[in-house]
């Protein structure tokens, strides 16, 4: 009898420079911050797995070939300290037992090894985008779209190179406004947290490559979406949910975002 399988996405996160400027033990607490804000946004999802660990470093792993980049890309548009930014290691695909029977201290599988290795090539990368994607390096899938891997893994780390571009190009108040309209969607709400016109808001939307940003993260999760879709037509696909779930929770916590 063939096992069942379900499919799931990985991230390994670090943060850069977290040893500068005194601000370990700072930044010690709010990782621990974010983890329970995971647990939070991804209460309806659960079971996942997420881990403080290592110092700087969350290791998630959840249900949904999406769900990963989903957390990973709202963490990076509200992370606090502009100075230590985080970066993704990111993996997906799919395992023949439930999330509830892995004890992510010793589980020792592929998809993370993955993860593991993008997110090395990262820190030793002098640009270091914020999101990397390793597909095929140590993994074989069940599934028919193993065979296009290689393929998958260029076109979206090409993607996530380009995305990553135009937000290092962002000023300040420019990746105020897209993060914010990330997390309310309508430029009137923008204006009126960042108490500016909206001709202003329009202006550093536009200048600042916002749609273009926003767009490329919505078809990144429209293809990981596809993608689990065509091996798992049984199996409810969750990421609207999981992304209205972190806007609702950012939303009562607006003020901290706008604080930085």
């Amino acid at each position: 009898m063939q096992k069942k399988h379900y499919p799931i996405s990985i991230f390994i996160a670090d943060v850069s420079n977290s040893s500068a400027d005194n601000k370990g033990d700072e930044l010690t607490v709010y990782l621990d911050d974010m983890v329970q804000a995971i647990n939070i946004w991804t209460n309806e999802m659960a079971p996942i797995k997420v881990k403080h660990r290592a110092g700087d470093e969350i290791i998630f792993v959840g249900y949904g070939y999406s769900t990963a980049y989903i957390i990973a890309f709202f963490l990076s548009r509200i992370w606090k300290y502009r100075d230590h930014k985080p970066y993704f290691g990111l993996s997906f695909g799919d395992i023949d037992r439930k999330l509830e029977e892995v004890d992510i201290e010793k589980w020792i599988h592929p998809l993370i090894k993955q993860a593991r290795y993008a997110n090395d090539l990262l820190k030793q990368d002098q640009n270091r985008p914020l999101f990397k994607f390793e597909l095929d390096q140590f993994y074989t899938s069940p599934f028919m779209y193993n065979q296009f891997r290689n393929e998958f893994e260029t076109l979206f780390n090409t993607l996530l190179y380009l995305q990553y571009s135009l937000m290092k190009e962002q000023t300040t108040i420019q990746e105020r406004v897209c993060s914010t309209y990330l997390i309310v969607q309508q430029q009137k709400a923008v204006g009126n947290l960042l108490g500016k016109t909206p001709p202003t808001i329009s202006s550093h939307f536009k200048k600042g490559k916002s749609e273009e940003i926003l767009h490329s993260f919505h078809e990144m999760i429209n293809i990981l979406n596809s993608l689990q879709k065509s091996s798992y037509q049984d199996i409810e696909i969750k990421s609207d949910v999981l992304s209205h779930t972190i806007r609702e929770h950012v939303k009562e916590n607006i003020n901290t975002l706008l604080a930085h």
